[in-house]
């Protein structure tokens, strides 16, 4: 029986050119990481394509395409699946992580569709689709 190939720890964080705290202290805990395979030293091996599943459903946001000129909402770009939550949105436009709304009539903040693509270029974990 012929074994698939296993990464320690610093393997996978310089394979996905993260920090080893990133995959050890975030990724690791989250409840769908997949479980090890077996130890290599004092490190747990984990099967490289099991890995590279839960990266692809869980870490990587993919480029959406979004109507450069079009006015969306919070809710409207969590629906469009830009790869964050609305609450996110709110939470970091609160903490000047956002950039303002470019329009908010009505009182309802909404982006247009190109200075969201340019933010979510611009944030960690975003990959463009292909990259």
């Amino acid at each position: 029986m012929v074994e698939r190939p296993g990464w320690i720890t610093p393997e996978i964080a310089e394979h996905y050119g993260v920090g080893i705290h990133t995959v050890t202290k975030t990724w690791a805990q989250h409840p769908a990481w997949p479980a090890p395979a077996r130890k290599r030293g004092r490190y747990k091996e984990y099967d490289a394509a099991d890995v590279a599943d839960f990266v692809r459903r869980h870490v990587d946001r993919q480029a959406v395409a979004l109507e450069p000129e079009r006015l969306y909402t919070a809710q409207q770009l969590e629906e469009a699946g830009i790869g964050i939550t609305a609450g996110t949105i709110r939470a970091d436009l609160a903490r000047r992580r956002w950039p303002e709304p470019d329009d908010t009539e009505h009182g309802v903040n909404r982006w247009k569709g190109r200075n969201v693509t340019a933010v979510m270029t611009g944030r960690r974990s975003y990959r463009r689709q292909g990259d």
